[in-house]
């Protein structure tokens, strides 16, 4: 309810104020904010009951096999499915008419398999996470100047919609079970970073298919938004979406159950009662993805793209820069895949990066970050002059922070830009860009790759200042050491 009240708050204000909604809008949007929150608590719990305990089996078990094969395929075939699901990657292949919408899910889905490979392997073998970060981005930017100009802003977009509410849990608690198996003290730092990997080869994956497809004429378009004049055909709306959503979650979630069951008749490795408790999760889990994705997809998406085309249409279109801050800011606490990495980072630094400060820097990154897109809804600034120096002082920061700062920071970019991103925010940039005559290809999308992009920034900062005040702390206290002991010797 926390997570949920202030954006709706904020839009319903808006909807009576300077951006007014129709009623059956509204109404929508109303309805789809308490789905939300029955969603985001059915989910919290089932992900704690089943996706982590889950992950961490799995990452543990396979882990200790000697032989790569085995969790090469394993590993690969996780990615690979989880991800052909997500619903997030299904919203935003359907609004990119360039390219087949099979193909773009596949090429993702590759690009995260193998990339899933590549970060668990990294973890098993103690392999830097900067150094594969800045060879990656090197990469990332080399293919971008290479792409056509309008498929740029969808490919960094592919990346963060990825790594949404199926893939996130599971992922993370993946990477906790392979560390644990080391006794190194870098294991935990190490345990994070999956999620910032596997949302790098998606960017490549796209970038490449962009080049081979030479997509000139992409164009996007709005979503269609349903007439409604009464409460009774808002919920009816609602019911007959559901099926939509429960079948999308279905898909989404059988992939891991069955490739679990598989993993537990092999290995056995969960006894009986724990098998009863996961069931029950994955049940949670289930319902809640249902309701939150039919409160997004129903309620959020109509309402976003029409206040953004009536503030655009505003003698005071600049207001979308602010307005767009203060949206950002308290959206990304309504995203479900927040709560399970703030939770999680506060679990595994025992306590010393708390999920207060976690939310804290991540809200302020995507404040920034979406205050930034509006001005390029507004004015058409190429996507290069925002990206190149918001990576470049990301792995700047790297060398400047302790390894898991750069881990969790980079995992964070990934889980910012979840579903509320996807339904919300970019409706909102897309409502604002063609109220304004923009091109949507260029200027509005790149608003998923600029949330996933800021918390890198403000959350190394947050290490970074740590990192400072711990030193400072020893330095005062080795001044009054040395003052006491002065003060002795001077007695003596």
């Amino acid at each position: 309810m926390a997570s949920v009240l202030p954006i709706t708050a904020i839009v319903f204000l808006l909807s009576i104020t300077i951006a007014p909604l129709d009623p059956g809008t509204l109404v929508l949007f109303l309805f789809g904010a308490i789905l939300l929150v029955g969603g985001m608590g059915l989910f919290t719990l089932g992900v704690d009951m089943s996706m982590i305990p889950m992950g961490e089996g799995v990452g543990v078990t396979i882990s200790k096999n000697k032989h790569l094969i085995v969790p090469i395929v394993v590993y690969f075939l996780l990615g690979v499915l989880t991800t052909m699901a997500e619903p997030d990657l299904q919203v935003l292949s359907k609004q990119v008419p360039a390219i087949n919408s099979t193909v773009l899910i596949v090429t993702v889905a590759v690009g995260v398999g193998l990339f899933l490979v590549g970060a668990t392997l990294r973890i098993r073998f103690g392999v830097p996470l900067r150094r594969l970060l800045l060879v990656l981005y090197f990469a990332v930017f080399v293919l971008a100047f290479l792409a056509p100009g309008n498929f740029i802003p969808v490919s960094f977009d592919s990346g963060g919609v990825t790594t949404g509410p199926i893939t996130v849990p599971f992922i993370m608690s993946l990477g906790l079970g392979i560390a644990s198996t080391r006794s190194d003290k870098n294991s935990s730092s190490d345990s994070f970073g999956l999620i910032s990997l596997c949302s790098i080869g998606p960017i490549l994956c796209v970038l490449l298919l962009g080049i081979i497809y030479k997509p000139t004429e992409a164009a996007s378009h709005l979503s269609v938004i349903p007439t409604i004049s009464t409460t009774a055909q808002a919920a009816r709306y609602f019911v007959e979406s559901f099926p939509t959503y429960l079948n999308e979650v279905a898909m989404a979630l059988l992939p891991v159950a069955g490739l679990f069951l598989i993993f537990q008749a092999i290995t056995r490795h969960f006894r009986r009662s724990q098998l009863m408790r996961i069931a029950a999760g994955l049940l949670y889990t289930y319902l809640g993805l249902v309701f939150f994705l039919c409160g997004v997809n129903v309620g959020f998406m109509p309402a976003g793209q029409l206040i953004g085309a009536t503030i655009a249409m505003d003698a005071r279109k600049w207001l979308l820069v602010p307005i767009g801050m203060l949206i950002g800011y308290y959206i990304v606490k309504a995203e479900p895949a927040v709560s399970v990495l703030t939770k999680q980072v506060e679990e595994v630094s025992n306590g010393s990066i708390s999920q207060r400060a976690m939310g804290l820097a991540m809200s302020i990154g995507v404040c920034v970050s979406v205050g930034l897109a509006m001005v390029r809804v507004l004015t058409g600034l190429n996507i290069f002059w925002l990206l190149v120096p918001g990576y470049a002082i990301s792995l700047g920061l790297t060398f400047l922070v302790p390894d898991i700062f750069t881990g969790i920071a980079f995992d964070s970019g990934g889980v910012a830009s979840g579903p509320m991103t996807a339904t919300f925010l970019l409706p909102f940039a897309q409502g604002a860009c063609h109220a304004l005559g923009g091109n949507m290809m260029t200027d509005a999308f790149g608003i998923v790759a600029m949330v996933a992009m800021t918390p890198l920034v403000t959350i190394q900062v947050m290490g970074l200042s740590s990192v400072i005040h711990h030193k400072l702390a020893r330095r005062r206290l080795r001044s009054r050491m040395e003052r006491v002991e002065d003060t002795v010797l001077y007695f003596d």
